[in-house]
């Protein structure tokens, strides 16, 4: 069967091939840009369909290949899109070649080569517009040729961490499983580093922090996306420490919505490795911790999703008093936010976020309130702290953390089981981690929410 190139195409009403006359060069060559290495007997055929005179043969080895062409300092003429039969001194026909795209920018024909048949030319000009005209197909094209290849570890936050439901969602036997990138049933309390440059398979707690600028990057586990109500929080007394909705009293707890708020009005979650030991007594507050991770509010732009892991740049904090227990509020922000090149500090909150510290202070003094319990305190006439003093708060809930793990502090009912921290006792095996996930019920599918959930409530201010 006869190859045609685009161009080539006997005529649909004629039948015959189209007669091109090749343009003559100086050297009395045939000039055009993007020549292929033809063999004597496709060269004799082309010649013969285009009624041209003798043709000089373009060996793969001749003084007419794109290889000559750069010996002698001239521009390499470009290949075709298509793969065609290159045939060598005698006529044989090779393997066929897999060549690549033109250029689409500055590609003209007729330029820094020698031309063939005017047919191909113009076939080189379409294929040159269609990837000029579509720039996504040659992105397309190129990623094509990986199929098959390993894919690239990504080395975000989340991507380094998994999760798996188990239970009924919207029920009290629904928790969030969390694993690592090998794979590994892991506890989002213990076994994700607090400061984001940790290693998983390095020691955990890492020695130093990664810091952009004066910045320290932290992980965050979110707990609860913006503008839902679910009271979800990492259950500190169960082994691997999975996300649970809290209870009370045998009822799922939600948080009101307080007008003109619905839910929560930031990424709620927790650091991990750091804790709030309820045996030390704060010397600001005045009250002993509340015996969980200390707590953030991450402000960025984004709704994030339970169980996400977050990197996030600490702005400040809040120090709040919870029925009689220090509970600090970081304020941060993701560092993959579009608003995060622009948010450094608690003052750049107030500037580009107006109004968000004060409904801030407004949430936490009120959301107990419709629960029947008192408003909260704080700690400072509710002055936000900077970051420098919340990153000291944060060191210090790391060492109280430390303390626990290798039962250098009494932690209570608070489950320590770890896969990864390096020296505690608590670290148990990774068919132990499974066993425990394994034996969680199986994930089903959840139970309607109570549309109670959506109600508002009205204070005076």
């Amino acid at each position: 069967m006869n190859a045609f190139s685009p161009k080539e195409q006997p005529h649909s009403e004629t039948g015959q091939t189209p007669k091109v006359k090749p343009k003559v060069n100086g050297g009395g060559q045939a000039s055009g840009l993007g020549n292929p290495p033809w063999g004597q007997a496709a060269s004799a055929r082309l010649h013969h369909r285009a009624g041209a005179g003798p043709r000089r043969h373009f060996g793969a080895r001749g003084h007419g290949s794109p290889q000559a062409a750069v010996r002698l300092g001239a521009a390499p003429p470009a290949r075709p899109q298509l793969s065609l039969l290159a045939g060598g001194a005698g006529g044989h026909r090779s393997r066929p070649r897999r060549l690549p795209a033109p250029p689409c920018q500055g590609f003209q024909a007729g330029q820094g080569g020698r031309r063939g048949p005017g047919g191909r030319r113009k076939g080189r000009e379409a294929a040159a517009a269609i990837m000029c005209a579509l720039p996504g197909l040659g992105r397309l094209l190129r990623a094509a040729r990986g199929w098959g290849r390993p894919p690239r570890r990504c080395l975000s936050a989340m991507a380094r961490y998994g999760t798996e439901p188990r239970g009924r969602p919207n029920s009290p036997d629904y928790r969030l499983y969390f694993k690592n990138g090998d794979g590994k049933y892991i506890s989002p309390f213990h076994d994700i580093p607090l400061f984001a440059a940790a290693k998983e398979d390095k020691e955990i707690p890492a020695k130093r922090s990664k810091t952009t600028a004066s910045e320290v990057l932290f992980n965050m586990v979110v707990e609860v996306p913006r503008w839902t109500n679910a009271k979800m929080e990492i259950a500190t007394e169960e082994p691997l420490n999975p996300i649970k909705q809290d209870t009370k009293k045998g009822k799922l707890r939600y948080v009101a919505n307080i007008f003109p708020h619905k839910g929560y009005i930031w990424n709620y979650g927790a650091l991990p490795q750091t804790w709030e030991d309820p045996n030390h007594k704060d010397d600001i507050t005045g009250c002993c911790g509340d015996n969980d991770p200390i707590d953030v509010c991450e402000i960025g732009s984004k709704v994030r999703s339970s169980g996400e892991i977050v990197k996030v740049k600490v702005l400040g904090v809040l120090g709040m008093v919870d029925e009689g227990e220090t509970d600090w509020k970081i304020i941060a922000i993701g560092v993959d936010d579009p608003e995060a090149q622009n948010i450094h500090d608690i003052d750049d909150v107030r500037k580009h976020k107006p109004g968000y510290l004060e409904a801030t202070i407004e949430w936490f003094r009120l959301y107990k309130v419709p629960d029947g319990k008192p408003e909260n305190g704080f700690a400072f006439n509710g002055e936000f702290k900077g970051k420098d003093f919340a990153v000291e708060i944060i060191k210090s809930t790391h060492e109280y953390w430390k303390a626990l793990l290798h039962k250098k502090a009494d932690g209570g009912t608070i489950k320590c089981t770890n896969v990864l921290v390096s020296g505690s006792p608590f670290c148990c095996s990774e068919e132990d981690a499974r066993s425990i996930v394994q034996s969680a019920p199986v994930p089903v599918n959840g139970d309607p929410v109570s549309p109670e959930v959506d109600s508002w409530y009205f204070f005076p201010k």
